[in-house]
């Protein structure tokens, strides 16, 4: 070989290298925008762990969602948990807690932040500590003034286990792969429904603003297997009502107990041969510990799309089967990267508080009294571009249709019930229309919605710099163009 041909051959191979550099954090992200510190991350891991948080079966603790229940449960139909993802960068380590409750009390956030990272060295700002919703569960001390003696123990018997989930998750760290994808389950439906008896109050609305998106992250061993996988989806777990006195995980509950089974590849809980080939799990994908946490989205104007009357579990069983396949399916055409880069970040804002005067709901007029300001926590915890949003309350969906549009990130996913009890979160139109949600709100309007908004995209702004006002612009422009050529 000449000299010249020998020089040729290596400036192709020392460009063919350097476009390879240039262009890989695509090809592992597929994501428009990268992270702006993405030199800083590592090799990932991920570790999961789940504990059983079922009271004894004679414990009639008082449970939470429906006023109506005057009595504690009388038994057990399925067994409720605590799941925990730890994940690290080899430079941050964060941590995901899902709790089959209905809630996470702002005094239990900060007494079980401050363990975590007093006991398993994850700062309160890398948790995100998520309840599920569940209306079936007993209700933690605290949680809409709960002040029960034996609700006070249970709870602390929780944050035990969190800690506990958090530790064993840490501990069973490995190296991983990370990614993401959506599908779409019609499972959920508007519930503010208008009726010339009632105005706006609980019912059916399938014509409201309703997000069908299930959204999957999924996180796998180097070889394939699944290790965990974060589900999250826009509805209330309220299949059972105020007359069931047994303890479930509800529609949450159903949803990762099927998507766990799958994984674990048994006989008995294999999907049918007809059922599609996404839903045919290989071999070497089973796995006997994989942990499936379900987190709720902008759930707080969302109901299951049936609801059970009595102690009539199987729609919670059937729309828990149809969330779970979706979700194996979603997690199936994931494709994952073994780069991770973490980052997590939380504030406090606050918003004038009010409260309905006394009386009978839903009712012809409402009068307000003044009432103390409310906080909501927002959190954001990215793992390269994936964006988790974490907020304190039940969100209404159109504050997480205009996060989507203003955000400069492509892959976000809302987690509500986060880092402490704000209560109902409305958009600033809904409080036009007084249904149960604005009734039992604490919120002035005016405020939260854009509190939420700004803050969570400013976190992002913060965390990716001005990549993310740059892509932020870009989405805009698209958007207004969008709608001139749709006029013209």
């Amino acid at each position: 070989m000449s000299i010249l041909s020998s020089r040729a051959s290596s400036i192709r191979a020392s460009f063919l290298l350097n476009m390879a550099l240039l262009f890989a954090p695509s090809l592992f992200f597929g994501a428009e925008l990268q992270p702006a510190q993405a030199a800083e991350g590592g090799a990932l891991q991920a570790g999961a762990a789940k504990i059983d948080i079922t009271p004894a079966s004679d414990a009639a603790l008082p449970m939470s969602g429906y006023a109506s229940r005057k009595e504690g449960f009388q038994g057990i139909h399925d067994h409720i948990y605590a799941r925990a993802v730890v994940l690290s960068d080899g430079a941050r380590t964060a941590a995901i807690v899902a709790w089959e409750l209905i809630g996470v009390p702002d005094g239990v956030w900060e007494t079980v932040s401050q363990r975590v990272a007093k006991e398993t060295g994850i700062p309160a700002e890398y948790l995100v500590l998520a309840a599920v919703h569940d209306h079936s569960a007993p209700a933690p001390f605290g949680m809409y003034g709960n002040d029960s003696p034996k609700s006070a123990v249970y709870t602390k018997q929780v944050e035990d286990a969190t800690v506990e989930a958090i530790r064993k998750a840490k501990q069973s760290l490995q190296p991983a792969k990370i990614g993401t994808g959506t599908g779409k389950a019609y499972v959920n439906v508007n519930r503010r429904e208008y009726s010339s008896e009632d105005g706006w109050w609980l019912g059916y609305n399938d014509k409201g603003p309703s997000d069908k998106t299930l959204a999957v992250i999924r996180f796998d061993a180097l070889a394939g297997k699944p290790i965990a996988l974060l589900i999250n989806y826009a509805v209330h777990a309220v299949v059972m009502g105020g007359e069931n006195y047994q303890v479930s995980g509800d529609l949450a509950g159903a949803t990762s107990r099927y998507v766990e089974n799958y994984y674990r590849g048994s006989p008995e809980d294999a999907p049918r041969s007809d059922a599609g080939r996404a839903l045919q799990v290989r071999p070497e994908e089973t796995s006997e510990n994989v942990v499936a946490l379900w987190t709720s989205g902008a759930a707080g104007d969302q109901n299951p799309v049936s609801l059970a009357r009595g102690s009539d579990f199987s729609m919670v069983d059937t729309l828990g089967k149809i969330l779970g396949e979706e979700a194996v399916r979603v997690a199936g055409a994931i494709h994952t990267t073994e780069h991770g880069h973490i980052w997590g970040k939380q504030q406090l804002v606050t918003c004038p508080g009010r409260k309905v005067e006394p009386g009978p709901l839903p009712r012809k007029e409402y009068k307000w009294e003044e009432s103390d300001a409310v906080h909501i926590r927002l959190g954001l915890l990215t793992i390269n571009d994936i964006a988790l949003a974490g907020v304190s309350g039940e969100v209404l969906t159109m504050i997480q249709e205009r996060l989507k549009k203003e955000s400069p990130l492509n892959r976000i996913v809302m987690v509500t019930h986060a880092n402490g009890s704000s209560g109902y979160l409305p958009d600033d139109a809904a409080f036009g229309q007084v249904s149960y949600e604005i009734a039992t709100s604490r919120l002035k309007p005016g405020c939260a919605e854009s509190a939420i908004v700004n803050g969570l995209v400013n976190l992002m702004k913060e965390r990716f710099g001005e990549k993310a006002e740059g892509r932020r612009q870009k989405r805009t422009r698209q958007s207004a163009e969008g709608v001139c050529g749709k006029k013209s």
